[in-house]
């Protein structure tokens, strides 16, 4: 679904149907902006499991009462997790119980219906139980990662922690394919006991109790403490002015930073002189971004560097100065990849919810809580064995995170909350759909599906066989290393945007044509 898409009374977008209805549904019932985002979050937990779950993190940016305010529902690592629990000091494990950090994700919902909401939990949960217990068809995408999955957990199968995986997501050790109807009644279960007890029973009641006994059980660390310790953090965004707007996320322990010196950076180049010198400027500036990023970004309180200094107007001319007609030196950032989900919506009563939730690779760690349906993430691998590095592995802390809604402003006011999913594609992607927009004036929808680049370290970038051949050549005469890979969904990205037209106030959205997608409007 590329095509645009207007509304008037309220609009929901991700990037399943199913999820986008559950999220129409509860506006229709009364609630806002934000209790339709946490409805399609849960929903989404259900019918997208392969990107996200009940044991993963969220952020979040809402505009409320005529400000934007920031959410950061991303876990710690365990107190008892420490570097020398991984295989002689080598790299930190991809899955397994060690892998895994508070999921922040339950405690996210709770918090955002708390402050923003109109109804209650228990009602915005109501869609999420009734599609895990009757089930739904599997789309394509959500097919085709479950198979991914189980690909590689296929590589882990005589580990004894991911047997409560094979039974959970599987039937007879296969997955669904695309079409096949599937139901989750453990699934459906847990979410009833947080609908009725709130997100506290995940963290200090029978839920919780049930993950430390399993992680117990499998080897992991985290405990009982780890859990009834955590609590979400409201944070002020961070923004950038870019083409008279203003582009919003969220500071470290985050990624958004880095969209932000991209945009910035480009914001202090003259326009460009064709689309070639377009697309180079910037894949330059992000490259730029990641090096200042991945350098400094950690837990805030182990940070030396104030993120806001990479922001301020000096150091973005600094970094435009060096953006060169070539490519510039090469950088050896590795980015990351990773499974989210992103949300969209907006309402009549001037709320805006823009709402990331992701479990990261795929379903996570692979450990799956037996009865209960959680599958709990794997965000520990995110963390640097690096000891010099403010995201090196260690007790208490957050990770470097990837996931990072986005939101945009136009004279103190709302246009409207967007996001590209993907881990390192992510900032990659808010850059692309927000130059598209603002300086070509694309619509939501025509900047979601123009072809796309990805930056893949060094000199390498992979584009979409969609990019025209003659700016591919002229990005290969610039000295980049060209690569033309397929879009499978999630190699560039996925993404949704609703935003309000000044003219009118009409909606329009626009989700992603590189997965199914959805959007509901009223």
């Amino acid at each position: 679904m590329s095509e645009q898409v207007a509304g008037e009374r309220g609009m929901v977008a991700t990037s399943t149907v199913a999820a986008a209805d559950a999220g129409l549904e509860i506006l229709r019932a009364g609630g806002n902006a934000v209790d339709a985002a946490v409805a399609s979050a849960a929903a989404s937990a259900v019918v997208e499991p392969c990107s996200t779950g009940l044991g993963g993190d969220l952020c979040a940016l809402i505009w409320h009462d005529g400000k934007l305010h920031g959410l950061n529902a991303t876990g710690p690592s365990p107190a008892a997790l420490t570097a020398d629990l991984h295989a002689a000091g080598g790299p930190i494990d991809d899955y397994g119980p060690l892998s895994i950090t508070v999921p922040g994700q339950v405690a996210g919902w709770q918090a955002l219906v708390d402050r923003f909401g109109r109804l209650p939990l228990s009602a915005v949960l109501g869609p999420a139980i009734r599609l895990a217990d009757s089930g739904f068809t599997v789309t394509r995408s959500v097919a085709a990662g479950w198979a991914t999955a189980l690909d590689t957990y296929a590589h882990f199968a005589d580990q004894p922690w991911l047997a409560p995986w094979w039974e959970e997501f599987t039937r007879d050790g296969v997955g669904p394919l695309t079409g096949q109807r599937w139901n989750s009644p453990r699934q459906a279960e847990t979410l009833r006991i947080i609908a009725d007890r709130g997100a506290d029973d995940f963290y200090r009641g029978g839920l919780a109790a049930a993950i430390v006994d399993q992680l117990r059980r499998v080897g992991g660390v985290l405990s009982a403490d780890d859990l009834r310790d955590f609590t979400v953090e409201w944070v002020a965004p961070m923004s950038v002015d870019f083409r008279g707007h203003r582009v919003w996320s969220l500071p470290p322990n985050g990624q958004g930073l880095i969209a932000l010196e991209a945009l910035g950076i480009l914001d202090h180049l003259p326009p460009p002189t064709d689309p070639i010198d377009a697309i180079h400027r910037r894949i330059e500036a992000t490259k730029a971004a990641f090096a200042d990023g991945t350098r400094v970004i950690g837990e805030p309180a182990t940070m030396t560097v104030d993120p806001k200094s990479l922001l301020e107007p000096a150091h973005l001319a600094r970094r435009a100065a060096a953006v060169a007609d070539r490519v510039g030196a090469p950088i050896h950032t590795e980015p990351v990849r990773g499974g989210t989900v992103y949300i969209a919506a907006v309402d009549n009563t001037d709320t805006y919810a823009s709402v990331i939730q992701s479990n990261f690779l795929r379903f996570g760690s692979g450990v799956v809580v037996p009865g209960t349906g959680i599958a709990l993430h794997n965000r520990a691998r995110s963390f640097s064995v690096d000891p010099t590095s403010p995201n090196h592995l260690g007790p208490r802390k957050r990770p470097f995170h990837t996931i990072m809604p986005g939101f945009l402003t136009r004279d103190d006011r709302p246009v409207g909350p967007f996001g590209v999913m993907g881990a390192a594609m992510q900032p990659q992607g808010h850059v692309q759909v927000v130059t598209r927009a603002l300086d070509e004036g694309a619509t939501p929808a025509r900047a979601l599906a123009a072809p796309r680049w990805r930056w893949d370290g060094g000199h390498r970038v992979s584009v979409e066989p969609g990019m025209p051949a003659e700016i591919r050549a002229g990005l290969t005469e610039r000295g980049h290393d060209i690569r033309v890979h397929r879009s499978d969904g999630a190699g560039f990205g996925r993404g949704q945007i609703i935003w309000r037209d000044p003219r009118n106030g009409t909606l329009l959205g626009g989700t992603d044509p590189r997965v199914d997608g959805g959007i509901a409007r009223w």
